[in-house]
């Protein structure tokens, strides 16, 4: 049962205390800003080589953005629908709870909380640690000030001078976002109007200053011929007996399974825009604002991912591309225009850009673990608000997992006896990448279901294109995790065993929330 709504003036700013006590101090700007900044963190300077590599094909790059934009915009216009019925602190957590039930939205949080957000935390604070090695150089990833201690014949702790630097990211980014929302959105803003500048600023770059004619003729003179796709093989050995390895050469199967796969670099890197949904309770006007900054900030991402991928194909030919040093397109777009200082520019525009995500997934995430602390599925004092009316208990355990997930990596030996060290938050991350889907095509499918079981609650705001749209949205996205399934298997299981893993965890604090009722 939730407490009386009262109101209070705050800094200027009417807060709606429902329950909580949460400012109501987000305006459109602000929003849109959350949206943007929590999308944009280094995945559209890095993915491009990949895609490319998969889809062998300019036509096949540009694609494979429009697919996962057309989706990302598609989904944030349904959630606009539930944002706007139920404009609460926790956003999807509160739509999976209501449309099918409290251990559907829980599995989202657990997932939430022990990967998707910590896990991204983990890699942007990392991604600005490793660009601000390029420009510090004594920043490196094997200067070690713990050296790695084996756990396991696969896993292992560590701490280097680039793992110190990612953690004290966290730490800062943490504290200011205790101190209140005032705080926590203002670095959002300057931060997300920062890189919003510099990735135009890549853009022009690379169009105008880095136009090479002999790139641009054999990009796009023949966009959709195949050069040197990648071969995609079935993701278990006794998956082919059953199903052919391909290539985006090999017909119209062939271009289908190549644009699955290589939809989990895009989707990715697009990811998050959802987060502003997390801070429903704080927005001013969420029944107005949610909706406009989802469908207004994911079509400025977009529209911003594809013509970077324009830029890069103005000024490298597609075979650089593919094979870029470390998957860094970017970087070696602005290496072709500007020489050396090109990679120093880049690793600026980077750290720019993982600061401000890594500011605005801390600000959310914290959010959605209050949300099920006052349901009674969470630490009863992660339901509680300090003195600046944030969810500060859950913002520091957030960045306690965070930093371990910083800290713990992965461990390869080769034939010869040789030890090389990888990020466990990586691999994690690929794990839940079908996880993370699933939930999407859960909580669009909710518009549809709260639609039956609740006709007469007000919707301020109706999904665009209702039921086309939502549908549509959920047969392609199950189309690409049936391909994931099929040629991703070592990635999709464990991913959907972390998520089965919290129905026990749900039913024990269910039962522990029942007990103390």
């Amino acid at each position: 049962m939730s407490d009386p709504i009262a109101t209070e003036v705050i800094d200027g700013v009417v807060a709606e205390t429902e329950s909580s006590g949460f400012v109501r101090g987000l305006g459109l700007f602000d929003s849109t800003m959350i949206v943007v900044g929590s999308m944009i963190g280094s995945g559209i300077f890095i993915v491009s080589a990949d895609i490319a590599r998969h889809t062998g094909s300019t036509g096949g790059l540009l694609a494979a953005w429009v697919i996962s934009g057309l989706l990302t915009v598609a989904a944030a216009l349904s959630y606009g629908e539930l944002a706007a019925m139920m404009p609460k602190a926790g956003g999807q957590y509160i739509y999976l709870r209501e449309a099918y039930s409290p251990l559907w939205g829980f599995l989202y949080g657990w997932t939430l909380f022990l990967v998707i957000q910590t896990g991204t935390i983990a890699a942007v604070a990392v991604g600005f640690a490793r660009y601000l090695g390029v420009v510090w150089p004594a920043i490196s990833p094997n200067t070690w000030i713990v050296p790695p201690i084996k756990l396991s014949e696969k896993y292992a702790i560590s701490l280097s001078v680039q793992q110190l630097v990612a953690l004290l990211l966290i730490l800062f980014l943490t504290l200011l976002n205790t101190r209140g929302l005032k705080l926590g959105k203002l670095i959002q803003n300057v931060f997300t109007s920062a890189k919003t500048l510099a990735l135009a600023a890549l853009i022009l770059a690379g169009v105008f200053l880095g136009r090479n004619v002999a790139a641009i003729q054999a990009n796009f003179t023949s966009i959709w011929t195949v050069h040197d796709p990648q071969v995609i093989e079935p993701g278990a050995d006794w998956l082919k007996s059953f199903i052919p390895s391909v290539t985006a050469a090999a017909g119209t199967f062939g271009l289908l399974i190549a644009f699955g796969v290589s939809q989990v670099g895009s989707l990715f890197s697009a990811d998050a825009w959802n987060n502003i949904t997390f801070t429903a309770g704080e927005v001013k006007n969420p029944r107005r604002d949610i909706p406009i900054s989802l469908a207004a900030g994911t079509a400025i991402v977009i529209t911003l991912y594809f013509l970077a991928n324009i830029a890069y194909l103005s000024a490298l030919p597609l075979h650089q591309i593919q094979n870029a040093p470390d998957d860094r397109v970017a970087t070696a777009t602005l290496s072709v225009i500007f020489g050396p200082s090109g990679a120093t520019l880049m690793a600026l525009a980077i750290m720019i850009s993982t600061f401000g995500c890594a500011n605005g997934l801390i600000l959310a995430g914290a959010r959605v673990y209050y949300a099920m602390a006052r349901d009674g599925l969470f630490f009863r004092s992660i339901g509680r608000l300090n003195s600046n009316h944030v969810p500060a208990m859950g913002l520091v355990l957030q960045g306690i997992w965070a930093a371990f997930l910083v800290l713990l990596r992965t461990r390869l030996v080769d034939s010869a006896g040789a030890v090389t060290y990888g990020n466990l938050y990586g691999v994690l991350l690929d794990y839940v990448i079908f996880a993370a889907l699933m939930f999407y095509v859960l909580t669009i499918g909710g518009v549809i279901v709260l639609r039956r079981k609740r006709p007469d609650v007000e919707r301020p705001y109706r999904a665009w294109g209702y039921p086309v749209v939502p549908v549509l949205y959920m047969i392609t996205a199950t189309v690409i995790m049936l391909i994931l399934i099929l040629y991703q298997t070592q990635d999709t299981w464990p991913g959907l065993l972390i998520v089965i893993l919290g129905v026990p965890v749900y039913l024990f604090w269910s039962r522990r929330s029942s007990a103390s009722a």
